[in-house]
C-alpha cells in the first residue's frame, strides 16, 4: 500500500472513531491547492534542461501551511499529496498553529552542481513566491534538500517581498536559523521514546535499541540515546550495518562514518547483513530510512517489545496488524517524527520576534512539546479505547475538524 492509501486509510478511520459528518470528512481529505510547475534551467555546459517541481499546500484551517521541499527522482503528485496530509495532522498533534503542506522537484541532486542546484531553487521559486509566505505557507528542508536550499529560497523570496526571514525554517544560523534545529527530529524522537518508556515504566538507560537508517534523524537519536546511557546494538544505514551486542560507542562510530563515509570497516562492531536490522535482538525498534520498510514479509520475525516511527509511513497496515497481534507497541510517525517540525515553528517565532533562544531554551520547549503530546495522545487512546496510531490521528484530526467548524464551515 503506497503512503496516499495508508494516510487516507488511517485517517478515515479515525474520522469514523471521531463520528465526524461525511462531508466535513470529505472536505478535510481534499488539499487546498496543488501546485505544478516547470522548471528550466541552463546547465553549466550551456543545454537547457526542464524539471517538474510540485507544491500541495493541504489545510490551513489551524494556521500557515508548513512543510518540506524535497529534491528526489521519485518526487510525485501522490507522494506530495500524502506527506502534506500528514504534516496537517502532525502539526495539530503537537499542537502548533500550522496546517500541512510538501513540496518538491524531480531530480537527481547529485548530478547536478551546486550552481545548478542553485539555479533550480531559484527558478522554482519564482513560480511559487506569490503562493508562499510568512503568514500562507511556509517551506523547510527534506529529502535532498538542506539549509543552503533554504538560504537560496530566502534570498529569492525576498527580492518579490522584502527581507523576510520567517518564509522558511531550517535556514543557516546566521540568516536566522535557530539553535538546536538540526538535532531536532533526532531529539524529538528521543523525547517521545522517553515519554512512552516512562509510562510503561521504563528508563532509555535500561534498555537495548536497534537504529535504521543513520542519518540526520537516526544519528542524532542514536548519540542522544547513548549519551542518555541506553545500549545500541545495531545500527544500518545505505552504505551497511554494524552490531554490538555489548552496545556500540556512538561517538566512535560518527567519527568513522565522517572519515570514511560508511559504516562498513568499524573496529568497534561486526558487520551485520543490513536486511537483519529490523529482525535483531533489541528491546527498541527505531526506522529511520524509507516508508513501508515493515511489512507482512518481516512484521512477524520483529524481536522488539517497541516500534519508534521515526521515518515516514515506515510500517504498512498489514505490519500494524501483524505487530500488534504480537503486542508490539507502535509509536506513531505523526508524532515520534514531530520534533522538527516543532523547532521549525520555533524558528519561525524568532523570526518574527526578532529575537533568538539559546539552544537550552529551544531543547527545553521542544521536551515541554513533545511530552504534553504524549498525554494529549494517551488520553484520546482512553477516550476511544484504541491503539496509538489511532490515539495520535483522532487527536490530530479533531483539532483540525474543530478549528474548521469554529471558522465557519457550512455543510
Amino acid at each position: 500500500m503506497n503512503a496516499l492509501a495508508a494516510t487516507n486509510r488511517n485517517f478515515r478511520q479515525a474520522a469514523r472513531i471521531l463520528g465526524l459528518d461525511g462531508k466535513l470528512e470529505k472536505s478535510l481529505l481534499i488539499p487546498f491547492r496543488e501546485i505544478k510547475v516547470e522548471c528550466t534551467i541552463p546547465k553549466d555546459e550551456g543545454t537547457l534542461v526542464s524539471f517538474v517541481g510540485f507544491r500541495v499546500q493541504h489545510d490551513n484551517a489551524r494556521g500557515p501551511m508548513k512543510g518540506g521541499i524535497r529534491y528526489h527522482p521519485e518526487v510525485d503528485p501522490d507522494e506530495v499529496n500524502a506527506l502534506a496530509q500528514l504534516m496537517t495532522w502532525k502539526t495539530a498533534v503537537a499542537k502548533i498553529p500550522y496546517g500541512g503542506a510538501k513540496g518538491g522537484i524531480g531530480c537527481i541532486p547529485k548530478d547536478l552542481s551546486t550552481s545548478e542546484l542553485e539555479r533550480l531553487t531559484r527558478v522554482f521559486t519564482q513560480k511559487i513566491h506569490d503562493l508562499i509566505g510568512i503568514n500562507t505557507d511556509v517551506p523547510a528542508p527534506d529529502m535532498g534538500t538542506n539549509a543552503q536550499t533554504m538560504a537560496w529560497i530566502l534570498d529569492e523570496y525576498s527580492k518579490f517581498h522584502g527581507h523576510s526571514p520567517a518564509v522558511v525554517t531550517g535556514k543557516p544560523i546566521d540568516l536566522g536559523g535557530s539553535l538546536g534545529r538540526e538535532a531536532a527530529t533526532g531529539r524529538g524522537v528521543v523525547y517521545a521514546t522517553e515519554a512512552l518508556l516512562t509510562e510503561h515504566g521504563k528508563n532509555i538507560k535500561d534498555l537495548t535499541y536497534a537504529i535504521q537508517g543513520f542519518g540526520n534523524v537516526g544519528s542524532w537519536a542514536a548519540r542522544l540515546i547513548h549519551e542518555m546511557g541506553g545500549k545500541v546494538v545495531a545500527v544500518s544505514d545505505i552504505t551497511g550495518a554494524v552490531k554490538n551486542p555489548n552496545g556500540i560507542d556512538i561517538p566512535a562510530l560518527l567519527k568513522h562514518k565522517e572519515a570514511r563515509g560508511r559504516l562498513a570497516d568499524f573496529s568497534g562492531a561486526d558487520a551485520m547483513d543490513s536486511n537483519d536490522l529490523l529482525t535483531h535482538e533489541c528491546d527498541v525498534l527505531i526506522p529511520c530510512a524509507l516508508g513501508g520498510v515493515l511489512n507482512r514479509e518481516n512484521a512477524g520475525d520483529v524481536r522488539a517489545k517497541y516500534v519508534i516511527e521515526a521515518a515516514n509511513h515506515p510500517t504498512d497496515p498489514d505490519a500494524d496488524e501483524i505487530l500488534a497481534k504480537k503486542g508490539v507497541t507502535i509509536l506513531p510517525d505523526i508524532y515520534a517524527k514531530a520534533g522538527g517540525v516543532t523547532v521549525s515553528y520555533f524558528e519561525w517565532v524568532q523570526n518574527i520576534q526578532g529575537f533568538m533562544w539559546d539552544e537550552e531554551k529551544v531543547n527545553e520547549e521542544l521536551r515541554k512539546y513533545m511530552t504534553r503530546a504524549f498525554r494529549d495522545i494517551k488520553s484520546m487512546c482512553q477516550s476511544h479505547n484504541c491503539n496509538l496510531r489511532m490515539g495520535a490521528f483522532t487527536l490530530g484530526v479533531n483539532r483540525v475538524a474543530r478549528a474548521t467548524v469554529l471558522r465557519g464551515w457550512e455543510a
